[in-house]
C-alpha cells in the first residue's frame, strides 16, 4: 500500500509539467481537440487532484504542501491563456471601420462558430470563409448552404463586397466535402491516359467539382495541385501532407495538360481554382504541417521541370496561386516562401509578371505557427501576398489578425503593397466571366459575380 502511494505520488509530479503545459497552450492548434468540455475536464481533474491530497494529510509534509501549490497552477495558466485570447479579440473586434476592412480584406478564415465568423463578416474583418468537412457536422447540406448564403446577405447589408467562399475538393483522399458531394477519384488517375482522353476527363472533373460547389456557395477551390509527384519511395516525414499521393505526375508536361484542362471545367462553372503549392513540395522530404522545410533546388532546374506546370495553367486561366511554407533556399533561405519578399515579389510578380491573386497556405501549419508567426503574417503582407488563410484553427483568426493591427498602427506594413494588393483584390470581383472570352493573362477571377 505504500509503495502504491509512492508510486502515485511520482506520477503526479510527472504528469504535473504536462498538465501545465496543455493549461498554459489551450490555444494551440495542436491542442485543437482539448479546446471546450477537454478544458473542463482539465480543470476538474487538477481541482480532484489538490481536494485528495488535501483529504490525504499531504498539507502536513513541505513535499506535499509544494505539490499542492503546484497543481493549483494549470487552472490558472488556463486562466490567463483565456484572458488572452479574450483581449486579443476584443481589440480585433473594435478595430475602426476603416482599418477593419483595410486589412480585413486580406484574411480568409475557417470556422466553428457560425455566430463568430458572421461578425467578422458583417465588420468587414475577413474577405473569405473556408468550410469543410466539421462545418457538416450535425446539419444538412441544404443547412450548410443556407449558411453560407445568410453569410453573404450579411455582407450585402453591410455594403461589402462578396465573401469568398474556399473548400479543398481536389479528388482523390483530399475531398473534405465529400460526402455528400460526389467524391471523385484523384487527377493522377488521368495521367496515364492518352493526352486528349486527359484533357476530356479532366475537364469533366472539374465541370462536376465546379457545378456542386456553386451550387452550394463555394466559388474558389483550392485545387490542383500543380507540384510533380515524388520518386516512388514512401517519405516517413510526410505525416499529412501526402504529396505523392495527391500530385498528378512526374511529367510537367501532363501535369499542365491535366491541371488546365481541369481549371477549365471548374472555371465554366463559375468556381476560381487555386494552383498550389509554389514553389513545389515534390522535392521535400518534410511535412510543412509540422516542421520547417528547405527546397535545396536551382531557380533554373525549377524553371525547367516543377515551375512549368504553375507558369502554363496560370498564362491560360484566372487561377489563384497558393505559396507554400517550404523555404526556397536559393532565392531566400532565411523565411518560408509563403512570406518571402525575394519569392512573391521578386519570383511571381517581376520575374514571371503574374499580377492575379497569391495566397498563403494555412498559417496554422507547423512551418510557420510554431516559429514567429507575427513576424510572417507582417512579412507576407509586406511581400505582396492577397489572401492570408487561416484555416484548420479559426479561433487563431484573432491572433493572426492583431499581429497585422499591431503592425499597421506602427508603421510596419508597406502601404505602396497593401495599395497595389486591393487593386487586385478589386479586380477579383469585376473579371470578365469564362465564357463572355479568352482569360486577361495575369489576371484572377474568384468566382463569378
Amino acid at each position: 500500500m505504500i509503495f502504491a502511494r509512492r508510486v502515485a505520488l511520482v506520477l503526479l509530479w510527472l504528469a504535473l509539467p504536462l498538465a501545465a503545459f496543455i493549461a498554459a497552450n489551450k490555444n494551440d492548434p495542436y491542442l485543437l481537440a482539448l479546446r471546450g468540455p477537454g478544458n473542463i475536464v482539465v480543470v476538474l481533474v487538477c481541482i480532484g487532484i489538490v481536494l485528495l491530497l488535501l483529504r490525504r494529510g499531504h498539507w502536513q509534509r513541505w513535499t506535499g504542501k509544494l505539490l499542492i501549490v503546484l497543481w493549483c497552477l494549470p487552472p490558472l495558466l488556463m486562466s490567463a491563456a483565456h484572458l488572452t485570447f479574450e483581449l486579443r479579440k476584443r481589440d480585433v473586434l473594435d478595430a475602426g471601420a476603416a482599418e477593419a476592412r483595410q486589412l480585413g480584406s486580406h484574411f480568409m478564415v475557417g470556422y466553428s462558430s457560425f455566430a463568430d465568423v458572421a461578425q467578422l463578416a458583417e465588420k468587414g474583418l475577413i474577405a473569405g470563409v473556408y468550410v469543410t468537412r466539421h462545418n457538416l457536422r450535425r446539419k444538412t447540406i441544404d443547412e450548410l448552404r443556407a449558411e453560407i448564403a445568410s453569410l453573404q446577405d450579411k455582407r450585402r447589408a453591410a455594403g461589402l463586397p462578396p465573401l469568398i467562399v474556399a473548400a479543398d475538393q481536389e479528388g482523390g483522399i483530399v475531398g473534405h466535402l465529400s460526402p455528400p458531394l460526389t467524391k471523385l477519384p484523384a487527377l493522377a488517375t488521368l495521367a496515364g491516359l492518352a493526352s486528349d482522353v486527359q484533357q476530356v476527363k479532366a475537364e469533366e472533373f472539374g465541370r462536376i467539382h465546379g457545378r456542386e460547389l456553386a451550387g452550394l456557395g463555394v466559388n474558389l477551390n483550392l485545387a490542383p495541385v500543380l507540384d510533380l509527384k515524388p520518386p516512388v519511395r514512401r517519405n516517413r516525414l510526410d505525416f499529412h501532407t501526402l504529396i505523392g499521393q495527391r500530385a498528378i505526375a512526374t511529367d510537367p508536361v501532363v501535369v499542365s495538360t491535366i491541371a488546365s484542362a481541369y481549371v477549365r471545367g471548374l472555371e465554366a462553372s463559375g468556381v476560381g481554382a487555386t494552383l498550389k503549392h509554389f514553389p513545389g513540395i515534390g522535392r521535400v522530404r518534410t511535412d510543412t504541417h509540422h516542421f520547417s522545410a528547405n527546397l535545396d533546388a536551382s531557380v533554373a532546374d525549377l524553371e525547367a521541370s516543377d515551375w512549368q506546370p504553375f507558369r502554363h495553367v496560370l498564362a491560360e486561366s484566372h487561377a489563384a496561386l497558393m505559396v507554400g511554407h517550404v523555404t526556397l533556399t536559393a532565392v531566400d533561405p532565411d523565411r518560408a516562401a509563403s512570406h518571402s519578399k525575394r519569392v512573391v515579389d521578386g519570383i511571381i510578380r517581376k520575374t514571371w509578371h503574374h499580377q492575379g491573386i497569391v495566397m498563403t497556405d494555412d498559417l496554422m501549419m507547423g512551418a510557420i505557427y510554431q516559429n514567429d508567426v507575427c513576424k510572417a503574417v507582417v512579412e507576407a503582407i509586406n511581400a505582396g501576398v492577397d489572401l492570408l488563410l487561416v484555416a484548420y484553427d479559426g479561433a487563431q483568426f484573432y491572433r493572426i489578425f492583431k499581429c497585422a493591427l499591431d503592425a499597421s498602427r506602427e508603421g510596419r506594413l508597406d502601404a505602396a503593397m497593401l495599395r497595389a494588393s486591393e487593386v487586385r483584390l478589386e479586380k477579383r470581383s469585376i473579371s470578365p466571366s469564362r465564357t463572355a472570352g479568352s482569360p486577361v493573362r495575369g489576371e484572377t477571377r474568384i468566382g463569378s459575380r
